[in-house]
């Protein structure tokens, strides 16, 4: 006769314990659209990446609408070496020249897009590949003349990406833009994914980056912000430092537009966007209207 083993039956309970307690969530949030701006080190860790690809691909199983926005520094920044161009940051946003924005979009669409469209195939959904140019999903417009070609979303042409989710398809898009003239500019992920959330109507806005989330005081570990609304975010969001800007400056701008909430959640822990949605205390900041 064969016996269960202790040990193997209490992982079983464990999982049993978990899917039931993910019944709710799951009732909550079908049909609705998710967000996902995807970056830092999960981007360039290879078992992170796959770990991010199973969320995706889990969220589509159970009916959640995920979008995927996702930036490249290191490997923008790994490529723009190779070809003699160095970088250089303002208040966390890349100088871009015009000798680097063509080799933005390659990296991008090539080295990151792709990839990770076929990771999200092989973990069991389906995947569709885009950037601002394509079927004019977003223009964009030059904000500051120091940084050079590099803007914020001004119009978002939200059917483009509807189609695609109506077709059981998760996008997943990088955030090159032309402007008025066809000029591509380079936009920060960070505030692409807003502006895309906030015209998608879509329930949550979840920015996975490399730390726990939103700190008080950093770099004080005990001032982690678990919570807070839209008006605290404003008042301490000109002391922050300066690659958070951008990250919590899209978060504020998503929920000021009608998103429900907005997530700051550590992409360096394996299914972080799972445990950030399917269990009561959710982790990282969380950023409510």
């Amino acid at each position: 006769m064969l016996k269960v083993d202790a040990t193997n039956l209490d992982l079983a309970r464990i999982k049993a314990k978990t899917l039931t307690e993910s019944a709710p969530w799951i009732r909550k949030f079908q049909g609705k659209v998710f967000v996902l701006k995807f970056g830092g080190n999960a981007m360039v860790d290879e078992q992170l990446q796959k770990a991010f690809a199973e969320d995706v691909a889990f969220l589509n199983l159970v009916g959640i609408k995920a979008v995927v926005v996702h930036g490249g520094g290191p490997q923008i920044t790994s490529r723009l070496s190779d070809l003699g161009l160095k970088s250089e940051f303002v208040d966390g946003l890349r100088v871009t020249s015009s000798e680097a924005i063509s080799v933005i979009r390659d990296v991008l669409m090539n080295e990151i897009s792709t990839p990770l469209a076929n990771m999200i195939a092989n973990s069991g959904a389906k995947a569709a590949v885009f950037n601002g140019e394509t079927e004019g999903l977003f223009k964009a417009l030059i904000t500051r003349a120091d940084l050079g070609l590099v803007g914020e979303v001004v119009e978002v042409n939200a059917s483009v990406i509807t189609k695609s989710l109506e077709a059981n398809l998760i996008p997943v898009i990088s955030t090159v833009a032309p402007d008025a003239s066809g000029q591509l500019i380079n936009v920060n992920a960070d505030l692409a994914a807003s502006s895309l959330a906030a015209a998608l109507g879509a329930e949550k806005l979840v920015v996975l980056t490399d730390v726990p989330g939103l700190y008080s005081d950093w770099p004080n570990r005990d001032s982690l912000v678990s919570e807070l609304t839209s008006s605290e975010l404003e008042e301490m969001l000109p002391d922050l430092e300066s690659g958070m800007i951008p990250k919590m400056q899209a978060c504020l701008n998503a929920v000021r537009a009608g998103v429900s909430k907005a997530h700051i959640i550590d992409g360096r822990v394996p299914h972080s966007v799972l445990l950030e949605v399917f269990t009561p205390s959710g982790i990282g900041t969380l950023v409510l209207p």
